[in-house]
């Protein structure tokens, strides 16, 4: 259809969210899965990076640095749609722990 242009969203060969993720034994990360504790410590990082890059949005904003608005609450959602994600996964990691627990040898 002319003058209708598609949308370019994530597909499965270019997203990843364990991008940033390296590998402790310094392995190629292409070739093998990093482990658990590396893939939750780089989410647990960027979830705070994207805290700290909130923080400092809405402090230019109250300080008149910056008059964009939209990029602050932007910045804003982002982080706290991170930390909820985050939150879910602690919660799904606590409760897996806690079956585990309860299993009978």
């Amino acid at each position: 259809m002319p003058g209708i242009t598609p949308i370019n969203g994530p597909t499965p060969t270019n997203f990843s969210p364990f991008k940033n993720i390296s590998r402790a034994d310094g392995q190629d990360s292409s070739t093998s899965p990093a482990g658990f504790d590396k893939a939750l410590k780089g989410c647990i990082e960027e979830v705070n990076a994207d805290q700290q890059t909130a923080t400092g949005a809405v402090q230019e904003l109250l300080t008149g640095k910056n008059q964009d608005i939209m990029s602050v609450v932007a910045a804003t959602a982002k982080a706290d749609m991170s930390f909820k994600l985050l939150i879910g996964v602690r919660n799904k990691v606590i409760e897996a722990y806690k079956q585990t627990l309860n299993m009978q040898i």
